[in-house]
């Protein structure tokens, strides 16, 4: 596999005082070509600056960025073959569907007829047949955002580039959306970065997710490597709402959590530990097994019940299908972990 997208050290400062502060602080990562590559963080990280730079609407203050094998760094973004799917979709009105779609052919000096017909493949490609002669305005959010695809897929860009592309959608259409985008992108091969502040958007449609926290990367690898094996604090903390909680490793491997018992996946050593626990990991049994607990607070969400337990840890929160047992407050159970959603991250 070539590399679609790379940056070696790239930093970005705003403006021309050498004393401001860095937005990106000397990143290094690869997008391969033909895979999709999610750039996740809370606001503020520089996940969108590094789009930016990666499209070339923003300069890097040093480093490198290649694309296909040839250094772009100081290029344009006519000059770069990607095209950029923003979060308004940035529609044109008075246009129709099929006028939107083929807008950046006619402006590449591609002809008419030749225009229409691959904006009419690109609207196939998205589920748009038929909606040629609509405006913006008589199309559903998911439609418009349909819209945005296409005319961004029609270009025929070495590089697609989605910048919170699903955030004005509601929770039901961004799971569609997210599925299309995915099923789309591996169909057509395409090479893919996408930024967004969603951990389970992320885990759904990603090769590989890259974490950034302040201007630099915290974690890069699959969404099972970031899930289930965190390196940090922040890493554990972000990817799946977990709980944090100081524990003890000892000499044998084991770590102390209370009362519980936890063998990590990875080698740890002796010491200061972080158990990172996600709601899901909990599971809730009889008392006097496991980890006291006292049901504080209790929520239906329709397919399972949130807890908040009072505990010797503090306030835990858990996550149950079990939708038939249900707890009134006040209750008393022990509280169990599974294999699975429970990370130990060394102390450094």
């Amino acid at each position: 596999m070539t590399n679609g997208v790379e940056f070696r050290n790239i930093t970005k400062r705003y403006g021309t005082d050498t004393n401001a502060p860095l937005a990106v602080k000397g990143i290094s990562f690869t997008v391969k070509q033909g895979s999709l590559t999610t750039i996740l963080g809370p606001s503020g990280c520089g996940k969108t600056t590094t789009l930016r730079m990666i499209a070339g609407l923003e300069s890097p203050t040093s480093g490198t960025i290649i694309m296909g094998g040839k250094n772009v760094t100081t290029l344009g973004p006519a000059q770069r073959n990607v095209s950029m799917m923003f979060q308004s979709y940035a529609l044109f009105p008075h246009m129709n569907v099929i006028e939107n779609v083929s807008y950046g052919l006619k402006m590449s000096g591609i002809s008419k007829p030749v225009a229409k017909a691959r904006a009419l493949e690109a609207m196939k490609n998205v589920g748009l047949v038929g909606y040629d002669e609509r405006l913006p305005s008589e199309l559903s959010g998911g439609q418009q955002q349909r819209v945005a695809l296409a005319r961004a897929l029609v270009l025929e860009p070495a590089v697609l580039l989605f910048d919170e592309p699903l955030s004005n959608l509601d929770a039901r259409l961004r799971r569609e959306m997210r599925e299309e985008i995915r099923t789309l992108q591996q169909r057509l091969g395409l090479t893919v970065a996408y930024v967004t502040h969603d951990q389970s958007e992320a885990l759904a449609v990603s090769d590989q997710i890259i974490v950034m926290d302040h201007g630099v990367i915290a974690q890069a690898g699959t969404p099972q490597e970031l899930y289930e094996y965190p390196t940090s604090e922040f890493v554990a903390g972000f990817m799946g709402e977990a709980m944090l909680f100081p524990a003890h490793a000892s000499a044998n491997g084991l770590v102390a959590l209370g009362p519980l018992s936890i063998t990590p996946r990875q080698h740890v050593h002796e010491g200061a530990v972080k158990v990172a626990v996600r709601p899901e990991a909990w599971h809730i049994g009889v008392v006097g097994t496991g980890l006291a607990a006292r049901l504080a607070k209790s929520a239906y969400l329709g397919s399972n019940y949130e807890y908040t337990f009072e505990t010797e840890l503090g306030a835990i929160f858990v996550v149950s299908p079990d939708l038939t047992h249900v707890l009134n407050v006040g209750a008393s159970v022990g509280l169990n972990l599974a294999d699975h959603g429970v990370s130990v991250v060394q102390l450094t």
